[in-house]
């Protein structure tokens, strides 16, 4: 985009310029300046155009221009026409422009002229002139302008910034040029969460900076902001602008953990990361992928979730901190667990954190610290007894069994100073492996020797060795000590407690049975029993006190027990100088005292070893008891610049008494003073030492009991190095931590294990403290850092201690987790304690456990409440360390609070109405359960059905097989809404009602409440149904009356059937398929139906029906005719027999020639769709064809239709009876008025029939009948044109209660008789007919009668087909208003009713009329029944023509008869092929002889019309050659020319039903309908027909006929007399003086002799000028029915008071006369009416239109 600021005004000849306001839209702003800058900021073009054939620039541009210059271009103009050019030229109209060209120029072709043009400007601003160029062919324009620079900047229209996290950010670029040719500077203005830089500079002309976009999101949303750009040549005056849009897409970002190299995303990682058991001082490492699935960029931070610093730091390690994964990438972390603490546990918490992310993720990471498992092959090694001198070597064995390796070392001197060695005295073992170590024993003094030799472990307690053995010499042989003497010395000390005298160790030995020696064996047994005796005395605190020089301390009980003897001090240091409290000196000799703590006497012996820097004087001497005594250590270094260390033996055994009879009693003691020293000279520089500490930091329980751990001082150097431990000044930390051993000398490349032991105290500084360790006695150290700090236990309890419970149901139960978190450093055990009452209310799991540090624990509570009420718990947390059980016990409280309720379910709607379902298929619904109570119910449902269209039927089950539930049981929460899926499948066609009822249940699942009605189901079970609604006929039957083709394709069954429910093996295949090995199956079809196609001659054209299908219900409707072709399966090549059967060939003769067709054969209709079907039937062959046609629904009613036609000769007579089965209205014995019944006798042939019923047959049942007549035929014999109809009448008598069965016969002359069975029932009780009116003869229901939609094709239509008028009484006038409406939108129609049709009960007005597209005509039907009751089947029919039909006909008569006329004048006498060539005439086509009488005449018919069949006939004969007559006989065709034929007319039929009955039955039955009865009374002569017998055809009550020569001559001569009357001018001059008379008009009562003569065979008719308009009004659809009957009166024989009768044509005629002014206004009311009903068709009828009125001039005198 271009963005440019606008200079001052054009000078010129253009618009100025004119600013925009302050407040005008953006985007306007922005088309504005795109505009300017395409319009007026243009650049100079460089191209060229052609105009006129000449090519030149189309404008010129003076840029930089100063002012007070003239500035010249040139234009040039080439010439590229191959002509001479000759322009006029019009210079520029301003002043500013000049140009020194003359006016006319010529240029000649390919040449060139230049136009110069001078620009002169005046001031600084922008000009526009042109310059115009006139030739011949037309003139163009030059533009001239001059522009001033302005600022210029080009920005792109948007700019997309690449998808961000929330929280991260993006970035993008795009260049800010600066296009203009001065110097802008910008500014941008832009908004969070938009960042640009540089926000403002300047650019010199062309040049471009490049503009950053920082997009930083703080929510996922889509981010469009338009950024403003001010600019100007100045920075304080940048009125101009330029508009960038920023679009930008933000999402959240999301990270998993994912096992690493899984593949698959859903292997996500376990909230935890088990590292296992790992070795002490060893590492393991266990990596995780941090996966990203989301579309952008996320970075992270990793931290583990501690709330203080573990002192030793923490244990787990992990090699990423912080990092960013791109979009569906993966990052590989690396976790490192190094374990320092044996058995203990780890548990840390890894954080990793998402910027931007919704949630933080947790990964909890454990492990376990293992140590070596060290354990001695024996306990007790004993070398037996060897002489003075000797030496003997055992095999002791250490055994690792764990997968640690373990680093041992023996308290031991191996350089001689003791009697024992053991080799190697340290080293390592390997996991799971075992070392062999050598035990030697070399004494020096015939003795009993013993020491108990501690085995350091590294991170483990030490291991206790006893070694014995016995020296003899030949003059002393002790007794020889054996481990028995040690079993029994710890046994009985360990029961004592107290030091043991000689006697009374004597005495308990003897005491001893010897068979009881033997529980002491084997050794290892006696020594664990005695273990578990010691108490809690550890091997940790017997090696601290051995070192310390206290001999059997610990052993015995509790520490306020004095040990057997002691030494002190128990390390001695030679020339070191130390702050320590160990004895130090510079001189070659200290002194060590030993005490008696005894009773007895001792003999204290040292171990004197060879070439020993050090020795002890003296070497033995005995020790009274409770006594001690000191001895001179000596320190004589043979070596200079030299380490020594050593650890001196003594040996200690009771002097006398101290055997008995070869046992020993008390075996000897052994102490050990562990010495060291160095024989550097003074100035002499010590050995640098080389050596590790491992761990340098050691970290004690945060727990005030007595700890210890182990400490690794490997010497790493070449040279021996000595250790000495230097404690700080503090004495208290002093007292606190204990160190063993204080001292000693370590060889190269060996080690030694330091024991440590303190108590942690809470004013202990929390970094800890330092130990000192001296190296070579030089002032090289090595520091330890102790921390020993005593802590409070810490557990931390979710919600500040609190817990709330959701409001639950009473006797239900809530679940909620807790957490609890060990913040202390110490493993404790914890377990919740609940009072008992509350007990049962609340309840924890688990309610006990370990925590480890820094672990957290889900506790789950649960809640019960028994009553509606708050409650509130107080239990407590009771928790301590695993160290000391039962001590240190602490106590926190957590305040549970609930509240329980009652809970309830509802629905938004109790009553759900599903509507109606398809039977056998499923509809699921969504019933919402809406908890409004404040509580969460758990429920179980249970669904009541009941079928409403039957009994009540209640089912049993939980969940009826009809209607199914996602789920019987579920919670809804409170305040919540659970939608329960609901599955209805109906099996049967019925109104359902399901009630779904609810119980709530307890938290052990059982019910609580009875059931309660929640919702209230309805569903209806329905089949697909279809219904005909209307039928109509065509072509060869088009003339059949709508009952007869009701009857015809028994419609009222079909309708039956198909509104019926199907059987279950209708059902077997829900769709149309194939599904027999036969043509014609009916293995599932049970109904059969016959669809009579009536009858026709031979090759007339085919008889077409249309039924009207609707759909009735609410469920579309698939539908499908199936031929029998389309009903057999398709048989493999070796199924087929190869053979048809003569059924078989009879279908494909039909099927091939289409006899029978139907169109559409299949469909869909839609709830309330109609869809028309046709059915045609060819006559091409003659005979009966008959044809199975399935009828099937889709999962309905499967229907097997029997087609059935005849189609006769031409020349044989047909009478085709619709059904040879007719049954009467049922009729009252005794009736003195049976009524007239009719039965109907079609011709469909192609002639005449004559017709006679079978006299003989009803003389014979009127015989069997005591000569009653019961049946009697009033036309017995009669002639039916071809197509039409005759209605037989029929009066049917019974004299019994009984149904009747007559078979009567009908011949036909010259063809078949036929045998008619004619059914009637008499009634005993005089029961009207209405009661059983029209059972037989309705042909659709009366609520169905208007017709709901035209059938194809069909131009008019009638707003009703059918007329039911009821019951009526004889000679009554009933009228009706029809509607006839043109459908049509473009066609002009004809009406014409049918006079053939209408019988002379019926009058229809107006008769004929011309309906234009879309208009209605109103038409007025009136009806007049006979004087004898009849039943009324009528069928009038309406013709329609189309106007352009008969404008076309018209057309072609006319051409047709001008040719005639010309044939007829003129004739031609030259031409020689005149009758070759002269057109045939043809008038009509003969007669056949079929319609004549008489004997059969040969006739010769003309060629047959050339047609569309002609057509398609002659096409298909094209290949094959034509023979010399078939040419000859097209070209006679080609010159014939018949008679154009009258359209063919299209049918409407209208059926008249009533039932007419005498006056006596019906004041009986119908009396509040009498009243509105009136007969039309007629002229009645004096000498009324006598009634006689009905034998004689002429039946008393029937009207007289008064057609004849008399009525002839009174028509002739009042119409001759109305005439005159009229045409006299007197008597019109009479009607104007009578119209301004303002007297009303009233008849007087005149003399029989006056009264007027209404004749019967005129009913009064409407104003024809109203009709004659009617015709021509738009349509209003409506039906309307005026029941204009009038009242009835009754001609009855009157006397008067003396009982004489008055003579009968005198009183007829004064009732005549006394009635006719009501007959009159009867009659001005009817036309009244049915000219207000064709007001309203038209339009003109306002029924709320305001009354207006005239003002009349006044009356003039004169």
């Amino acid at each position: 985009m271009l963005a440019e600021a606008r200079g001052p005004e054009t000078l010129g000849s253009a618009a100025p310029w004119e600013p925009s306001n302050a407040g005008e839209d953006i985007m306007d702003q922005r088309m504005r300046h795109n505009q300017w800058s395409e319009n007026n900021q243009r650049k100079p073009s460089s191209h060229k155009s052609c105009f006129l054939g000449l090519e030149t620039k189309p404008e010129l541009i003076w840029e930089d221009w100063d002012l007070q210059s003239e500035l010249t271009k040139t234009l040039v103009l080439k010439n590229k026409h191959s002509k001479l050019q000759k322009l006029h030229v019009r210079p520029p109209m301003s002043k500013f422009f000049t140009t020194s060209i003359s006016q006319i120029i010529f240029i000649s072709p390919g040449t060139s002229v230049s136009v110069p043009i001078t620009f002169t400007p005046l001031q600084r601003c922008e000009y526009e002139d042109s310059i115009e160029f006139q030739g011949k062919e037309g003139s163009f324009q030059v533009c001239l302008r001059a522009t001033l620079p302005c600022p210029a900047l080009e920005v792109p229209d948007s700019v997309l910034l690449p998808l961000c996290a929330v929280q991260h950010s993006s970035h993008t670029t795009f260049l800010l040029r600066n296009v203009s040719k001065l110097q802008t500077c910008f500014q941008w203005e832009c908004s969070s969460p938009f960042h640009l830089s540089p926000e403002r500079g300047s650019l010199e002309p062309g040049q471009e900076c490049q503009i950053t976009v920082a997009f930083q999101p703080q929510e996922a949303l889509v981010h469009q902001q338009h950024v403003y750009c001010r600019f100007g040549e100045e920075e304080n005056q940048a009125d101009s602008f330029c508009i960038v849009l920023l679009q930008g897409l933000a999402k959240y970002p999301c990270l998993q953990l994912r096992a690493p190299g899984g593949k698959d995303k859903k292997q996500l990682l376990n909230t935890e990361l088990q590292f296992g058991s790992v070795a002490v001082g060893h590492s393991l490492q266990k990596r995780f992928d941090i996966f990203n699935p989301s579309p952008v960029h996320s970075s992270f931070l990793i931290s583990l979730m501690s709330d203080d610093v573990p002192l030793l730091g923490s244990e787990f390690s992990c090699d990423k901190s912080r990092g960013e994964v791109a979009p569906g990438g993966s990052l590989q972390v690396t976790v490192t667990y190094t374990p320092a603490v044996v058995d203990t546990s780890s548990v840390e918490y890894l954080s990793i954190k998402c910027k931007g992310a919704l949630k933080e993720t947790l990964l909890k990471l454990t492990g376990n610290c293992i140590g070596p498992n060290v354990s001695l092959s024996s306990s007790v090694v004993d070398f037996g007894c060897i002489e003075e001198g000797g030496s003997v070597v055992q095999i002791v064995e250490l055994f690792n069994s764990s997968s640690v390796e373990a680093i041992y070392q023996w308290d031991l001197d191996c350089n001689g100073h003791s009697v024992f060695n053991i080799q190697p005295a340290s080293g390592t073992i390997h996991p799971l492996s075992i070392i062999t170590l050598k035990a030697v024993y070399r004494p020096t003094l015939p003795i009993a020797h013993h020491r108990k030799v501690a085995c350091l472990i590294l991170h483990r307690e030490p291991l206790f060795l006893d070694l014995i053995g016995t020296c003899h010499s030949e003059l002393q042989k002790p007794v020889v000590l054996k481990p028995e003497h040690l079993i029994l010395y710890k046994l009985h000390w360990s029961r004592k407690q107290t030091p043991p005298d000689p006697h009374d160790t004597k005495q308990h030995v003897q005491s001893i049975h010897p068979d009881q020696q033997e529980v002491f064996s084997p050794l290892q047994e006696q020594i664990h029993q005695g273990r578990n005796n010691d108490g809690d005395v550890s091997k940790m605190e017997e090696y601290f006190q051995s070192s310390l020089g206290y001999v059997d301390r610990p052993s015995f009980g509790s520490s306020s027990f004095s040990p057997h003897i002691s030494v002190k001090p128990s390390e001695l240091l030679f020339n070191h100088k130390t702050s320590s409290s160990l004895t130090s000196s510079c001189a070659s000799s200290q002194s060590v005292s030993i005490t008696n703590h005894t009773r007895g006497k001792l003999s204290l012996t040292w171990t004197e070893a060879q070439d020993s820097p050090f020795s002890v004087s003296p070497l033995s001497c005995d020790l009274a008891p409770l006594k001690s005594t000191s001895f001179r250590v000596n320190y004589d270094p043979k070596q200079l610049n030299t380490l020594h260390e050593a650890q001196l033996e003594c040996f200690a055994y009771f002097k006398e008494n101290h055997h008995l009879d070869g046992q020993l009693l008390c075996p000897p003691w052994s102490v050990v003073v562990r010495v060291i020293g160095h024989s550097f000279q003074p100035g002499k520089e010590h050995f640098v030492p080389s050596c590790s500490l491992r761990p340098p930091r050691v970290v004690f329980p945060a727990l005030s009991v007595l700890s210890y751990r182990t400490v690794l001082l490997h010497n790493t150097g070449e040279l021996p190095l000595t250790f000495c431990l230097n404690h700080p000044s503090n004495s208290t930390l002093e007292d606190s931590v204990s160190v063993v051993p204080k001292c000693g000398l370590i060889q190269p490349w060996n080690h030694q294990i330091l024991t440590l032991r303190a108590t942690s105290a809470e004013d202990s500084p929390r970094q800890g403290f330092s130990l000192h360790l001296q190296l070579n006695a030089s002032k090289h150290s090595k520091e330890l850092v102790v921390v020993c700090v005593a802590e409070k236990l810490r557990v931390f309890l979710e919600g500040d201690g609190s817990l709330h419970f959701k409001a639950t149901p009473v006797g239900s139960l809530t679940l909620r987790s807790h957490h609890i978190r060990n913040l202390s450093r110490l493993p404790l055990c914890f377990k919740w304690t609940i009072p008992e009452p509350d007990q049962q209310l609340i309840c924890v799991e688990p309610d006990a456990g370990e925590l480890q540090p820094n672990e957290s624990s889900i506790q789950a509570w649960s809640f019960n409440p028994l009553e509606e009420k708050a409650y509130t718990f107080k239990p407590t947390l009771t928790f301590w360390p695993i160290q000391t059980p039962g001590s240190n016990v602490s106590h926190l409280t957590l305040t549970v609070m609930g509240t329980g309720s009652k809970g309830f379910l509802k629905t938004k709607t109790e009553v759900l109405d599903v509507g109606e379902i398809l039977v056998g298929s499923y509809r699921s619904i969504e019933v919402p359960l809406v908890n409004s109570s404040p509580c969460t119910v758990s429920f179980i449902l249970s669904v009541q059905q009941t079928l409403l269209d039957e009994e009540a039927i209640h089912d049993l089950q939980t969940v009826p097989k009809d209607v199914k539930l996602d789920h019987e049981r579920g919670t809804v929460s409170s305040q919540s809404t659970l939608n329960l899926q609901l599955t209805v499948r109906p099996h049967k066609q019925t109104q359902y009602q399901w009630i779904i009822s609810y119980q709530t249940l307890s938290a052990s699942g059982t019910v609580l409440s009875p059931p309660q009605a929640v919702c209230r189901v309805l569903a209806k079970g329905v089949f697909p149904t279809l219904k005909v609604i209307d039928v109509c006929s065509g072509g060869r039957a088009e003339r059949l009356s709508k009952v007869h083709l009701w009857k015809l394709f028994s419609l009222d069954s079909f309708n039956e059937h198909l509104l019926s429910d199907p059987s279950p093996l209708e059902l077997t295949y829900k769709t149309s398929t194939r599904h027999s090995t036969r043509s014609s199956p009916s293995v599932f079809t049970q109904t059969f139906l016959d669809f009579d196609f009536s009858a026709a001659p031979l090759h007339s054209d085919p008889s077409t029906f249309m039924l009207m299908f609707h759909n009735p219900g609410s469920l579309p409707v698939d539908w499908v005719f199936l031929f029998p072709e389309d009903q057999q399966i398709e048989l493999e090549y070796w199924a087929e027999t190869g053979e048809f059967s003569s059924t078989e060939l009879y279908q494909m003769k039909v099927q091939e020639n289409r006899l029978f067709s139907i169109s559409p054969c299949s469909g869909t209709l839609l709830p309330g769709q109609q869809r028309a079907v046709s059915f045609s039937y060819s006559h091409d062959f003659t005979g009966t064809d008959r044809f199975p046609v399935v009828f099937k629904i889709s999962h309905g009613r499967e229907i097997l239709l029997n087609f059935q036609g005849v189609t006769t000769k031409v020349d044989r007579p047909c009478l085709y009876f619709a059904s040879k089965r007719h049954v009467f209205t049922s009729v009252s014995i005794g009736d003195t008025h049976p009524p007239k019944q009719v039965y109907e006798l079609h011709n469909g042939g192609a002639v005449p029939v004559h017709y006679e019923v079978d006299r003989t047959m009803l003389l014979q049942l009127q015989v069997e009948n005591f000569n009653h007549p019961l049946l009697d035929c009033l036309r017995p014999e009669g002639i039916v044109l071809p197509g039409e109809t005759a209605m037989l009448e029929w009066i049917f008598s019974p004299l019994e209660a009984k149904v009747y069965y007559m078979d009567i016969l009908i011949h036909v002359q010259d063809g078949d008789s036929t045998l008619v069975r004619f059914e009637g029932c008499g009634l005993i009780t005089p029961t009207l007919r209405s009661t059983n009116q029209f059972k037989s003869t309705d042909w659709r229901n009366s609520e169905l009668c208007v017709q709901r939609q035209p059938f194809p094709n069909q131009a008019v239509f009638l707003s009703e087909d059918s007329i039911s008028l009821g019951n009526i009484l004889v000679g009554s006038l009933s009228s009706r208003i029809l509607y006839l409406t043109n459908v049509t939108h473009t066609d002009t129609v004809r009406y014409t009713w049918d006079q053939q049709s209408i019988q002379l009960e019926v009058k229809i007005n107006p008769q004929q009329g011309v309906l234009h597209p879309g208009d209605t005509a109103v038409c007025f039907l009136t009806f007049t029944a006979t004087d004898y009751p009849t039943d009324y089947q009528l069928d009038v029919i309406c013709q329609i023509i189309q106007e352009t039909a008969l404008t076309q006909y018209q057309d072609a008569l006319q051409r047709w008869e001008e040719e005639k006329e010309r044939q007829q004048v003129e004739f031609t006498i030259t031409d020689k092929n005149v009758l070759e060539n002269q057109i045939v005439l043809i008038d009509k086509e003969p007669v056949g002889a079929s319609a004549r009488k008489g004997p059969a005449l040969r006739t010769y018919k003309t060629l047959p019309a050339i047609c569309a069949r002609a057509r398609s006939k002659t096409e298909a004969i094209v290949c094959t050659k034509l023979t010399r007559a078939e040419r000859r006989a097209q070209r006679e065709a080609a010159k014939v020319w018949r008679r154009p034929e009258t359209p063919k007319p299209s049918l409407l039929h209208l059926g008249i039903t009533a039932h007419s009955h005498v006056p006596l039955d019906y004041v009986t039955h119908f009396p509040d309908q009498f009243n509105r009865q009136n007969r039309y009374r007629q002229m009645m002569l004096p000498h009324t027909l006598k009634p006689t017998t009905i034998s004689t055809h002429s039946l008393s009550g029937l009207p007289s006929v008064t057609c004849g020569p008399d009525g002839d001559i009174t028509m002739e001569v009042l119409t001759s007399v109305l005439r005159d009357i009229l045409e006299d001018s007197a008597f019109t001059e009479s009607l104007s003086a009578l119209a301004s008379n303002p007297q009303t008009y009233q008849i007087s009562e005149t003399t029989p002799t006056q009264s007027p003569v209404l004749p019967s065979s005129l009913p009064p008719r409407p104003f024809p000028t109203a009709l004659s308009q009617a015709a021509s009004q738009p349509p209003v659809l409506f039906s309307g029915i005026i029941n204009a009957e009038t009242k009835q009166h009754n001609r009855v024989e009157s006397q008067d008071t003396t009982g004489s009768p008055i003579k009968g044509p005198q009183r007829e005629n004064t009732q005549h006369t006394r009635h006719v002014p009501a007959d009159i206004s009867e009659d001005v009311l009817l036309n009244t009416i049915q000219n207000l009903m064709i007001e309203a068709v038209r339009g003109e009828l306002v029924l709320t239109a305001h009354p207006r009125s005239v003002n009349l001039p006044p009356v003039s005198n004169r």
